[in-house]
């Protein structure tokens, strides 16, 4: 790279500005398109892509720096991410079972192949990888907690709960705790009426993020199933502030308006899910048909 071109580089790193980072590594890449300077400049392209939420063209970049050299193994793990974020799960599997054959003692690529069994709906995969994940790294909380949502679809729900608390056990531990396994195990308590337990959790998972818009929705229907309205409202307008695309908490809000007797706001409440949930739906149909160029 020419010297002007490279302070024009570091102008814009320096500035934040990672659009124009972008658009100068993919021009350098052109100008020699089949070099191995041009794969690294590519893959340094397609990390900025990632960083700054272009998914699709991140894909785009690490599969044409593939074409031209191997990817290093954190790049091959961080475009399996980017398909995953672009719902691509079809795309992420080949890559991450190329890590995780490379690198057979990892758990994280196992733990995240696990993670697409599930996904799928393919709950006896998802449990043998995740025990061998556990075996390999026996603090692994989302580990655990995979294995909790695992056992809780397949009806096992003792062996849920053992896993969710374990999860738990481990989460107070780390640094700034997740608030998913308490969220998770909440859930599962709701199935099986232990509203109160239930309630328990889902606040102590607002205690680790009160930005969560799951745990204020998880907790309005707890509060709902128990009777207590007002506190169950409050709680889904939280979650709708948190996520105003998020459709569920409309829903339930629309019932409890019912409830109250206010048909004019239940109405509203549950036409916005029904538009919000046809929104959800066409968007994740575009995502599946969309593909690298």
């Amino acid at each position: 790279m020419d010297p002007s071109r490279q302070t024009e580089l570091e102008r814009a790193i320096n500035a934040r500005d990672h659009a124009a980072v972008e658009r100068i590594l993919v021009e350098e890449a052109e100008r020699d398109p089949k070099s191995p300077r041009s794969a690294k400049l590519l893959a340094i392209a397609a990390a900025v892509f990632f960083l700054d939420g272009h998914y699709v063209n991140a894909v785009i970049a690490w599969k044409k720096a593939e074409a031209i050299a191997p990817l290093d193994d954190r790049s091959r793990f961080t475009l399996a991410m980017a398909c995953i974020r672009l719902n691509r799960r079809d795309w992420a599997r080949p890559e991450l079972e190329k890590l995780a054959a490379a690198q057979s003692q990892n758990p994280l690529f196992l733990y995240w192949l696990a993670r697409l069994d599930y996904d799928e709906r393919n709950y006896g995969s998802a449990v043998a990888r995740l025990q061998k994940v556990i075996a390999l790294d026996p603090k692994m909380v989302r580990a655990y907690d995979t294995l909790g949502l695992c056992f809780d679809y397949l009806g096992k729900f003792d062996e849920a709960v053992k896993n969710y608390n374990r999860a738990i056990e481990l989460n107070r531990l780390q640094p700034k705790p997740s608030p998913w396994p308490q969220v998770d195990l909440a859930i599962s308590l709701i199935a099986l009426n232990q509203l109160p337990e239930a309630e328990k959790n889902l606040r102590e998972a607002i205690g680790y993020d009160s930005q969560l818009p799951q745990a204020h929705y998880q907790l309005g229907r707890v509060l709902e199933m128990q009777g207590a309205y007002q506190s169950a409202a409050d709680s889904l307008k939280t979650a709708i502030a948190l996520a105003p695309e998020y459709p569920e908490p409309h829903y339930l809000l629309g019932r409890i308006y019912h409830r109250l007797g206010n048909e004019l706001l239940s109405k509203a409440e549950i036409a916005r899910f029904q538009q919000l949930k046809k929104a959800s739906e066409e968007q994740a149909a575009r995502a599946t048909e969309q593909g690298p160029q």
